[in-house]
């Protein structure tokens, strides 16, 4: 049996109004400023929460201004071409998200006349926008007397109410969401969020919480049972698994070939170096991965260096080789491009860097 359910107590001993009038009082005098927050635009709090998900708060505010600057409005956004949404994101990483922005942009612009729906049912239908993103927006942006559950108030609520259930289960989430929606506060759902999102990313931190400073750590279970650093509880995941990748950076004339990935997948719609993976010397097995993948015929000149880099769900090690080329390229998905455009390409970070370093050796051996 879950811990919330046997201790009914813990709602006679933290009454929500309480719990609510401390937080909202602190919220008032504490909260952290952004650029996205006070600010009259439902489309500026549903970019914001959109960059948010999985994404540092430092990091996504100098996307969101630019990105505001660039689309300023639904209708904006929604008739932007791919390549510039996605340039306009890169580096933020889980491409998908930009790519589901820019499908909803279309889908409100189309049906809605550009203005977000104020109901979350009704935004839980646009791509992009999970239970969690539907509840931030309709409380912040509407008014409307929704919960919400990112990662920061998962991990308060864990914590206030001492849940012993994994917070990354479905039986968790399901905990969670009812502890969220009993403890709302009728009218006030927006800064009720704000300040759960606010006190997990500066008090309730995941190490090493700064009790001292929160304004309901009397009322906080976890604390009282002194098992606070041991909530959340989190069931445990499978390592993630490595790949090698052998890429080739093919130049002529002063251009050097990109390919553009599939739409479908990770990194959809974006261009990289032409690569493929290989399971044994990467030297080696260059040749065959950039016939199989791409139908090129190269020859390996010198190696560029390495590339590192850690996904979600796997690391990727990048062997970088200066090829020439046999044959001329004819596909759809292959473009020439100087070395002075491939800013304009949007690509993933691993070819970013590839470009980086590889531009640097071509600049190099043309100097000798």
């Amino acid at each position: 049996m879950l811990r919330y359910e046997r201790t009914a107590f813990h709602r006679s001993i933290m009454p929500p109004a309480s719990l609510q009038t401390r937080l909202l009082n602190w919220y008032r005098k504490n909260k952290r400023i952004f650029p996205w927050r006070d600010r009259a635009d439902a489309y500026a709090v549903w970019v914001s929460e959109i960059m948010l998900q999985q994404t540092r708060t430092e990091t996504v505010v100098p996307y969101f201004e630019n990105w505001m600057r660039l689309f300023p409005s639904v209708a904006a956004l929604a008739r932007a071409s791919e390549g510039e949404v996605l340039r306009a994101w890169e580096g933020l990483g889980y491409y998908s998200r930009a790519r589901n922005l820019h499908k909803a942009a279309k889908i409100v612009l189309e049906r809605c006349g550009g203005t977000l729906p104020e109901d979350a049912t009704e935004l839980i239908k646009l791509p992009g926008i999970g239970r969690y993103t539907a509840g931030a927006i309709a409380s912040i942006a509407f008014g409307k007397d929704e919960p919400a559950l990112d990662g920061n108030l998962k991990r308060v609520y864990a914590r206030l109410f001492d849940l012993n259930e994994p917070v990354n289960t479905p039986g968790g989430e399901r905990v969670l969401w009812d502890v969220a929606r009993r403890n709302l506060p009728w009218g006030r759902a927006g800064d009720f969020n704000q300040a759960l999102m606010d006190l997990g990313a500066t008090i309730c931190l995941p190490k090493k919480p700064r009790c001292s400073l929160c304004p309901v750590a009397d009322l906080c279970a976890a604390r009282r049972n002194g098992v606070e650093t041991l909530r959340p509880v989190k069931k445990a995941g499978k390592p993630a698994p490595g790949f090698v990748h052998a890429a080739g950076v093919i130049v002529r004339r002063g251009r050097v070939l990109l390919a553009k990935r599939p739409l479908g997948g990770l990194l959809g719609g974006m261009w990289e170096f032409p690569n493929g993976r290989v399971e044994g010397d990467p030297a080696e097995e260059l040749a065959k991965a950039l016939w199989t993948g791409y139908g090129l015929k190269v020859r390996r000149r010198d190696a560029a260096g390495v590339v590192r880099h850690a996904y979600t769900h796997f690391t990727l090690t990048v062997h970088v080789f200066l090829c020439d080329l046999s044959v001329k390229p004819r596909s759809d998905h292959l473009k020439w491009v100087r070395w002075a455009d491939l800013d304009v390409y949007p690509m993933g970070k691993a070819d970013r860097m590839v470009a980086r370093m590889a531009e640097t050796m071509v600049v190099s051996l043309n100097a000798r």
